[in-house]
Formats: structure tokens, sequence, C-alpha cells
């Protein structure tokens, strides 16, 4: 039964992907892309938002799923200052951070952790985070078909396995998207008040009964 556990728990560890990045609508085109693109091609998506629970620490939580992710994405193209507080956000730098942490300093499983970062521009991350200027960063240029092409080839690259192209999932992405009002209809939900896990479930049937 241990056995049986542990090698479920490493099924799990490689097959999820830790996306970190901007919950705000602005950015909800992307996140939604982004999070199609990894089911799509045969992982798990997960992020803060899977969980709702007032009763935990929110950068616990944050480090739970970390930990239980080999793969992370973090987009650090969401930089502007807060029209209130005149501050930017800097929840996925440090997200970012704790993931490199953890492959640097955890133990042999989570070493083997890879992460994909991006940006919206080739090098414009240098100008607020120079210090991970010797690390290989993507541009998706604010575009969905980018990020979801840069995405797949990442995914492709790091697990070895042969996943259909980028134009191939955007296309789908795209008649999901058309399909999407009709499937929220039936399962009597609003587009609007998705949640997470309601869009992560959705898109998982979806691609399942699409083949």
């Amino acid at each position: 039964m241990a056995a049986a556990r542990r090698n479920k728990n490493s099924r799990e560890y490689y097959s999820s992907v830790f996306i970190n990045c901007p919950f705000d609508a602005a950015y909800s085109g992307l996140f939604r892309a982004i999070t199609f693109a990894v089911i799509h091609c045969g992982f798990r998506a997960r992020c803060a938002q899977e969980i709702d629970d007032g009763g935990e620490v929110r950068i616990e939580k944050i480090q739970r799923i970390i930990e239980a992710c080999r793969c992370g994405i973090h987009d650090l193209s969401r930089t502007e200052l807060d029209k209130v507080s005149k501050l930017p956000r800097f929840n996925m730098p440090l997200e970012l951070g704790l993931f490199l942490g953890a492959k640097r300093f955890g133990f042999p499983q989570q070493r083997r952790k890879v992460c994909l970062i991006l940006d919206r521009k080739q090098y414009r991350y240098q100008q607020f985070i120079s210090d991970i200027s010797g690390q290989d960063i993507r541009t998706h240029r604010a575009r969905e078909g980018e990020a979801i092409r840069v995405t797949r080839d990442w995914l492709s690259t790091s697990s070895g396995k042969t996943i259909p192209g980028g134009a191939h999932i955007y296309r789908q992405y795209s008649r999901f998207g058309g399909e999407l009002p009709s499937l929220c209809r039936t399962l009597k939900l609003e587009g609007p008040e998705l949640t997470f896990n309601d869009y992560a479930n959705i898109v998982t049937a979806w691609v399942a009964a699409s083949g």
C-alpha cells in the first residue's frame, strides 16, 4: 500500500504544472489559454485559486502546491503600478523565488523541478529582475496563441513527450472557446462565475471527448 501511494504521488508530481500568473480580468485570456494548453498536453494544471480555505495561510497553500508540482509556469509580464496604491505587485516574482528555492535546496525529487519563465517582451525582465538574466526567458507578446505555443514547446521538451503542435492546440482552444457558453449552460454555470476548478474540469472533459 505504501509503495502504491508513493508511485501515485510520484506520477502526480511529474504530471502537475504550477501556474503562477496574475488572476485579474485583464489577464484572464492568457490564463485560460495557458491552462488549456497544459491540460491539452496531458498535464494537470494547478494554481493558488484551486483551493479556497479561509483557515489556511495563503503562502503556506502556495508552498504546498509548489512542492507537489515538478513543472512551473511563471509569468512576470505584469509590472504596472496599481492605480490606487501606485505600487507594483510582487506576488509572481515571490512565487518564482519559492519555486527556484525548492529546486535548489529541496530533496532529490524537488531538485528535478523545471520552470518556464514568461514575459511579454524579450529582455524586458532585465529592467526589473536582473538576477535571472542568466536564465532562458520566453515571450508570449500578450497573445493567447503565442502563450499556447510556448507552453506546448516547453512541456514537450521538458517531458520528452510527443505532443501535438502549438498551432493545432490553438485551433482546439479557439473551437473550445466557441463551445464554452453552451457547455456552461448545460452545467447551469455562468461564464463570468467560473472558478479555476470549474474551468479546468470543463477543459479536461472537453479534451477527453474531443480525442
